[in-house]
């Protein structure tokens, strides 16, 4: 089960490198790559026949990031008329 999910998370920051065009498709895999560090969260927790909170912290952690991730794409999408990756390069070196 772990070697699974270590290739789905491997999968997942793949996309991640390779698909980095439009910001959803990154937000979406930033998203599978939470996502798998919840099950294995919450797998780890069950296992151990513990109950701890940091699944739960951590699902919330990853709902306040889907909407600010989705909040940044539509402003983005409204300033710059696209969500392609190429327009945030406010930050860089120039």
């Amino acid at each position: 089960m772990a070697t699974l999910l270590t290739l789905m998370f491997c999968i997942a920051l793949m996309g991640l490198a390779f698909h980095r065009t439009h910001l959803l498709s990154t937000l979406l895999c930033l998203e599978c790559m939470m996502l798998i560090i919840f099950i294995t969260l919450s797998l780890w927790s069950q296992l151990s026949s513990t109950t701890m909170a940091t699944p739960l912290i951590m699902l919330t952690l990853s709902a306040c990031e889907a909407g600010l991730g989705l909040s940044l794409m539509i402003a983005t999408a409204r300033s710059q008329g696209t969500d392609n990756l190429k327009t945030l390069n406010l930050l860089q070196w120039q």
